[in-house]
């Protein structure tokens, strides 16, 4: 099994393969609008702007099981990080990252590299050919990611 052999919801509810992104690196993270790590948001927008031409892609998961910090619909959440970062990375639906109803890509990526998620904002870096080769912390700022995306952007 691999990364690519899941489908996830995108943010209207359509059904998307994770196959479409092989050959990318990959930065796939859970988030939250109303968290005190939500302006991280802007570090992932400058990413994504800077690395999406050379095959980078953020994949954004919504998740309220932390403090109920991504309250509202996915028009909603895809609405306030337009508005108030700018973002135009895919967003997919709302999800949970632990307990019973994690959600499948998630236990994947936990079981690749190991541990709870302990808040919004945890981060996984995928290769081109869907390994997981990185986990960082959510307090982690992405701005601190740099060096890790460009080894694999350049592999």
């Amino acid at each position: 099994m691999s990364l690519y052999d899941f489908t996830v919801k995108d943010n209207k509810g359509n059904d998307v393969s994770l196959s479409e992104y092989k050959g990318k690196v990959l930065l796939v993270v859970n988030t939250a609008t109303k968290c005190g790590l939500t302006p991280q948001y802007e570090g992932l927008e400058n990413l994504y702007e800077k690395y999406h031409e050379q095959g980078f892609e953020i994949l954004d998961f919504p998740c309220n099981q932390f403090a109920f910090q991504a309250p509202g619909s996915a028009e909603k959440i895809d609405s306030f990080c337009t508005l108030n970062y700018n973002t135009k990375f895919p967003r997919f639906e709302k999800i949970k990252v632990n307990g019973k109803d994690t959600a499948p890509v998630y236990k994947y990526l936990k079981e690749q590299k190991p541990g709870r998620i302990t808040w919004n904002f945890a981060k996984f870096l995928i290769d081109k050919e869907g390994n997981v080769v990185g986990r960082f912390a959510p307090s982690q700022k992405p701005e601190t990611l740099v060096n890790s995306i460009e080894e694999q952007l350049n592999k």
